[in-house]
């Protein structure tokens, strides 16, 4: 598609979001036949609109796997742009995603505030997320009013996506998983200890899962 057809497309589908659209192709390809829980943000309540939410929606897929795969969309450019057309990268160049070892989706819902505050802070403080990075908490549970050992975050490159080349650019997949206290002080202590951990983790949780009952720990 060139920046003529683009335009053209645009003007004959009002309603058409091509980098949303991209992202829902993913997952249709991951999950094939299968209709998400989709949770949409508020629209007077979105960044883009004047209030303070970066994320427009939120949808949650069954994994035949075992877990509930929670994606973002609104790090990157989903509605049509001129300007974004055929960049380098698509927003910030990611949407984020996480993986709930739940089994119902209304027990998923306190990870889209978590997702939110995230992509927040990538917003106002101007600084993306990368692979290995952690994010330390306040030492408390990453889900709020449930006690749980897991503490922080850690961010890898989602192992079941492959990022895509959209027309506003390149669309990475980023995954958080939950870590427990001890294993973020190790992180904290020498961040090289990432990829041990990981690769600890991998060996019996190759998805990734964010189990918040957890309390085995890789170190």
């Amino acid at each position: 598609m060139n920046l003529e057809e683009y335009k053209k497309r645009a003007a004959t589908q009002e309603d058409w979001s091509p980098g949303w659209d991209a992202i829902d192709r993913v997952f249709e390809e991951l999950y094939p036949n299968q209709e998400p829980a989709h949770f949409g943000t508020d629209l007077h309540a979105r960044a883009w609109l004047g209030g303070d939410q970066y994320i427009d929606g939120y949808s949650i897929y069954q994994s035949p796997n075992g877990y509930k795969h929670m994606v973002t969309y609104g790090m990157t450019d989903l509605y049509v742009n001129d300007q974004s057309f055929g960049g380098k990268w698509s927003g910030w160049g990611y949407e984020m995603t996480i993986k709930l070892a739940e089994e119902n989706v209304e027990d998923c819902l306190w990870a889209v505030s978590m997702l939110s505050n995230l992509a927040s802070y990538t917003y106002t403080q101007k600084k993306p997320f990368e692979p290995f990075q952690y994010v330390a908490g306040n030492g408390g549970s990453i889900h709020i009013g449930v006690d749980s050992a897991i503490t922080a975050l850690l961010v890898i490159d989602d192992p079941e996506l492959t990022g895509i080349d959209s027309v506003h650019g390149r669309v990475d997949f980023l995954q958080v998983v939950g870590i427990t206290q001890s294993e973020l002080e190790l992180l904290i202590e020498d961040p090289s200890n990432v990829v041990l951990l990981s690769e600890r983790m991998k060996k019996d949780n190759p998805y990734f899962i964010t189990d918040m009952k957890r309390t085995k720990s890789y170190i």
